[in-house]
């Protein structure tokens, strides 16, 4: 006998909104889904029709970009799954994307590749990196001719003359002041050494000084010219501020997307050194950005969060569940890389929080 599930219990099992499925009912997408009462009922062994949700705000010509720095922490893995929770273009169209903690923009360079929002804004309160996108933005030709030239000469040495040339550029990086005169040239030495260094990380030490030592890399690509042009041409309709989260507010209305990828609450006792600055987002910062998330919420934006879950070590750390338990919290499997023990990588779970 062919039994049936509601459409809420769908919803569950297919990651939709429970709109999404009487709308695909309505529409005929459901095999043998029928109508009984003012509720639609579903076979239980229906297969989720293909998602064309998108579609709407898709570009005919799509110009792949990629992130221009290594950065740890990265939504690489998560962007399938972010992607999914924009909104279907039946359901409302927006017009206006926000991610105010961008960092490498894993999913702002993929949303900026394949979506018509008319509008972006992006911010960070890292000023090196905020630095780097306004050179791309605004200086790409001498910013490429300094990579160039980087490249040509690091690439060459033996590996004694690389961790000479390294770390003289890092030096250099940690006494340049940076202002509109010398912005290039330090946009240029950070990511040469964002290239080059260990894993990618952006560290600083109390003094502010960034202090990651050499990777060993054999042939790093200190200058992707070819994505470094098309990031300066995606670049020019982007806002980009450097600062506070709080500082999109006056960007962000009931036509938003908005993504935000705050410093992960730490799951154990050793893994806060992914924060890159010298202050600490603690549990104080995230209850003050679930504030902030429910000042954005009342304005109407589409709000996905992401963060670590701290029931990966203690099943009974319901921090986030309590936090955020008036949204919906999706529990997804990813990969974590950084970690000194080899034994201790590998999936764990993250959290992907939305309303």
């Amino acid at each position: 006998m062919l039994s049936y599930i509601s459409a809420k219990e769908a919803a569950e099992k297919w990651n939709i909104s429970q709109r999404r499925v009487a709308t695909l009912c309505a529409e005929e997408r459901i095999n043998g889904a029928m109508m009984v009462g003012n509720m639609w009922i579903i076979p239980a062994n229906a297969e989720k029709p293909a998602d064309k949700r998108t579609e709407h705000y898709k570009k005919t010509h799509k110009t792949e970009l990629k992130p221009f720095v290594k950065w740890v922490g990265g939504k690489g893995q998560l962007t399938d799954e972010i992607e999914k929770m924009i909104p279907a273009s039946v359901e409302r169209v927006l017009t206006k994307y926000a991610e105010p903690m961008v960092g490498g923009g894993a999913l702002f360079f993929k949303v900026l590749s394949k979506y018509n929002f008319k509008e972006f804004f992006i911010s960070d309160i890292n000023s090196e990196l905020i630095n780097a996108y306004n050179a791309i933005k605004q200086n790409v030709k001498e910013l490429i001719i300094r990579l160039k030239d980087m490249q040509m000469n690091f690439l060459p040495l033996d590996n004694n003359g690389r961790k000479y040339y390294y770390y003289n550029i890092r030096d250099k990086f940690n006494t340049i002041v940076l202002n509109e005169q010398n912005s290039v040239e330090k946009a240029a030495c950070f990511i040469f050494l964002n290239k080059t260094c260990f894993n990618g990380l952006y560290r600083v030490n109390r003094k502010g000084l960034f202090n990651v030592p050499m990777g060993s890399y054999k042939n790093p690509t200190i200058c992707d010219e070819e994505n470094l042009r098309n990031i300066n041409t995606a670049l020019q309709n982007v806002t980009i501020v450097c600062g506070d989260y709080t500082l999109s507010k006056s960007f962000i209305d009931n036509k938003t997307f908005v993504y935000i990828d705050p410093p992960y609450r730490p799951i154990s006792d050793t893994s806060g050194f992914t924060s890159y600055n010298s202050d600490v987002f603690d549990d104080n910062e995230q209850i003050r950005l679930a504030k902030f998330i429910d000042e954005i919420n009342a304005a109407g934006a589409k709000i996905v969060l992401s963060n670590s879950d701290p029931k990966n070590i203690n099943p009974k750390d319901n921090f986030f569940d309590d936090l955020y338990k008036s949204y919906k919290i999706h529990r997804v499997s990813a990969t974590r890389m950084i970690n000194s023990n080899a034994e201790k990588r590998g999936k764990i779970n993250e959290l992907l929080i939305s309303n």
